[in-house]
């Protein structure tokens, strides 16, 4: 008969044994915003639309007292309206880099899918819009 080997594990107390793959999900943010590259753009507000998932790590679980040991899905609503109404953009490509330039000061942050889609622009489109992805490099150069 053979004799079964068990292994034992020590868990050393001061060391995380999980970590935590946590996504923010922002659907069909709508905002009034002058954004285009033609006049008839700059001259008055259309609808905008933002959708997001954002991807971020945690190596312990939410402290239910601390609002910031999560990424606030309310502070990132303000800051992408803060920022979208600041200025004018030509180019939907131009503010989805400054909303990714805001959101991964976050250094938790690791992976932003946004959309951003004008919802009036063409008559025969329920929208058109962009896709971008963009994730932290943990290359170092």
């Amino acid at each position: 008969m053979k004799k079964n080997n068990l292994n034992i594990i020590k868990i050393d107390k001061n060391k995380s044994l999980f970590n935590y793959e946590k996504k923010i999900l922002i659907k069909e943010l709508i905002l009034d915003l002058k954004l285009g590259y033609y006049d008839f753009e700059k001259e008055k507000t259309q609808k905008v639309k933002f959708s997001l998932e954002i991807d971020y790590e945690d190596r312990k679980p939410t402290n239910d007292k601390d609002i910031k040991s999560i990424v606030n899905y309310g502070q990132v609503v303000k800051l992408i309206t803060k920022l979208a109404k600041k200025k004018h953009y030509n180019f939907l490509e131009t503010l989805a880099e400054d909303v990714f330039d805001v959101l991964f000061k976050d250094k938790r942050i690791g992976k932003i899918m946004l959309q951003i889609e004008k919802l009036e622009i063409i008559k025969e489109c329920a929208s058109v819009g962009i896709q971008i992805t963009k994730k932290r490099s943990h290359e170092k150069f």
